[in-house]
């Protein structure tokens, strides 16, 4: 390939790069600031997470057009066009957390009552790992660490645990007074949201585990969730 195709071809590769961190640095400060707005009834700071989605979801749709036409128009052996998919792949799931975190943002300000101290405690336990993990993998994708990758793929069922303590707590809030019944409802999805951020951090991992090895993770994920929330599954990505 000619030097002045293959300087062409890195430079590509080096802006898709720039734009997967600009997006996971905005879905980090999304799902920080989402959160926040939860815990504090900030309706300010949710309206703020809730206009920041529209903001991932162009740099989303750029990363996936300048992917394919890098795929076209340099025709890029294995190793990159690996790099090239993956960032594809990433951007996905980036660009799904900032739905997640909208969503969140939009259940908190329709939280009236006051959230019980350990539900808040248990909620944000769930965030500081959703977070923390968040954070690790998109080192991993930076420095190209195939084991900070798996490390991230190995905490997924420590969200999930935490996620059915939740529900269960949830579940028995609303089971004792008919008055909790609203507000507890929308932290379940709250919940189901966090668990959900910490399942597309580890698609992430495994797409980061992907590119370095070139070999797909065949292990089953290790899951921790006896919940039944997938019964009360939030539509409301469909309104975004």
């Amino acid at each position: 390939m000619p030097e002045h195709i293959v300087s062409s071809y890195d430079a590509d590769l080096q802006n898709l790069r720039r734009r997967i961190a600009e997006m996971g640095g905005i879905a980090e400060k999304m799902v920080a600031d989402a959160i926040q707005a939860l815990v504090k009834r900030d309706a300010t700071l949710a309206q703020s997470v809730i206009a920041t989605d529209t903001q991932l979801d162009v740099l989303q749709r750029e990363v996936e057009e300048k992917a394919i036409l890098t795929i076209a128009r340099r025709q890029p052996l294995a190793v990159d066009l690996r790099e090239t998919i993956s960032a594809i792949r990433i951007s996905g799931d980036l660009e799904r957390i900032g739905d997640l975190a909208k969503n969140i943002a939009k259940r908190s300000m329709a939280v009236s009552a006051e959230i019980q101290p350990q539900i808040v405690v248990g909620l944000q336990h769930m965030f500081d790992l959703a977070i923390g993990q968040l954070k690790d993998v998109l080192d991993a994708y930076a420095q190209k660490d195939a084991e900070l990758a798996l490390r991230v793929w190995e905490r997924d069922g420590q969200i999930d645990a935490l996620h059915s303590s939740i529900f269960r707590a949830l579940l028995t809030y609303m089971m004792e007074d008919p008055r909790n019944i609203s507000f507890c409802a929308h932290l379940l999805f709250c919940a189901k949201n966090i668990e959900r951020i910490g399942d597309h951090t580890t698609n992430i991992a495994e797409t980061v585990h992907y590119l370095v090895s070139g070999e797909t993770l065949s292990l089953q994920r290790p899951k921790s969730d006896d919940s039944n929330i997938t019964v009360l599954e939030d539509r409301s990505r469909g309104s975004h």
